[in-house]
């Protein structure tokens, strides 16, 4: 097993202190009723932070749009019952000697296992939830607009509830990535095109609202990743160069973190310029943009997480390829997702190399908040 020192040097950037490099990932719980994080919401994270995680993001939490989630209970961003839940949640974190901050979204069209609906028809770039496939509403320019001022009331909530950072979910194939993904954005305005640089202006729009609601000092953290939920090959940047294209107007419109997700961190991402043991998504995206970047994928478990929501089970597994990317500064943050569902204690452990006691992910754990 290699030294994991690297993982516990503490992260410093404008207002947001670590004590070390580990973040709890963002995953979706479905657990707050009515869309309100109450007290078991506020345990299940401050478990987290009195296990030592460095960061924690919540699960995605929704904007005020009418059909901004695709699931009954998860919880909103807005509102003075589900604020006073979540300042509530904050408190707690920081009572444990925890940092953290919200993820903020919106669903777009995306669709549910178990086909909930929500109240009002859903929303997307062009009516599509993935390439020919039809669903919902093409947004109108109200709509756009009014979904760009619901991200930006989000932030200065976030930081008005004593959250110390938040971030913008981008990836996956909800609404932000929808206007990313050439097969789900087909429109023919300033918000569409044919390239991705262009694509991306809705997501530039956001976080430029979302820095100016938060002023110049607090911390923005955007998710973005290749694949979607619709499609795990899909892939919005083939080369370096469109990867610059997109991400780095992100970065200069106030994105300071990017959290490049991808399901196997140990995985290079243009292998054909750097080989099979080469830069990874985080990695790449901190190279050419210059922001400190975050990385994910399946840290500590045997399979990705995908497999977690057909009821695979995942052991745990080493963490020498992660300590050598991170000793090479490859990237500045590690995301640890299901290893923490099941293991509220992963990262004291690991810190205190007693990696025995560290336990297997079960799916079962996704059943309720421990």
């Amino acid at each position: 097993m290699s030294n994991t020192d690297i993982l516990f040097q503490p992260f410093a950037l404008k207002t947001l202190k670590l004590a070390n490099r580990i973040v709890m990932a963002p995953m979706t719980r479905n657990k707050a009723p009515a869309g309100i994080p109450g007290a078991a919401n506020a345990a299940y994270y401050s478990k987290r932070a009195e296990g030592g995680v460095g960061l924690i993001l919540s699960e995605g939490t929704v904007v005020d749009r009418p059909a901004s989630r695709n699931l009954p209970d998860i919880p909103f961003f807005h509102g003075d019952a589900a604020m006073a839940g979540w300042k509530s949640v904050a408190d707690a974190v920081h009572a444990a000697g925890g940092k953290m901050g919200p993820q903020i979204w919106h669903t777009g069209s995306t669709r549910t296992p178990d086909s909930w609906e929500p109240d009002a028809p859903v929303e997307s770039p062009s009516g599509l939830v993935a390439p020919n496939d039809p669903r919902g509403n093409t947004m109108s320019d109200a709509d756009i607009a009014d979904t760009i001022a619901a991200f930006a009331k989000a932030a200065l909530d976030a930081k008005n509830a004593g959250f110390d950072t938040f971030e913008i979910h981008g990836a996956h194939g909800y609404l932000i990535d929808q206007f990313f993904w050439s097969g789900t954005n087909l429109r023919t305005d300033r918000f569409g095109g044919k390239t991705i640089k262009e694509r991306s202006t809705f997501a530039r729009e956001v976080v430029k609202a979302m820095r100016e609601a938060v002023g110049q000092d607090f911390p923005i953290i955007l998710r973005v990743s290749q694949w979607k939920q619709q499609d795990f090959a899909a892939r919005l940047a083939t080369t370096p160069d469109e990867m610059t294209d997109w991400l780095a107007p992100l970065v200069d419109a106030g994105v300071d973190i990017i959290h490049a997700s991808q399901r196997r961190f140990w995985e290079p991402e243009f292998p054909e310029l750097d080989g099979e043991k080469g830069l990874n998504f985080a990695g790449w995206a901190k190279k050419l943009t210059g922001a400190a970047t975050i990385s994910v994928g399946s840290v500590g478990l045997s399979s990705d997480f995908i497999g977690a929501f057909s009821g695979e089970k995942s052991e745990k597994a080493g963490l020498d390829a992660l300590t050598e990317r991170m000793e090479k500064g490859e990237f500045d943050l590690i995301a640890v997702g299901r290893a923490l569902i099941t293991d509220p204690q992963w990262v004291n452990k690991v810190k205190n190399g007693a990696f025995d006691s560290l336990k297997d992910f079960s799916p079962e754990a996704l059943s309720e908040l421990i």
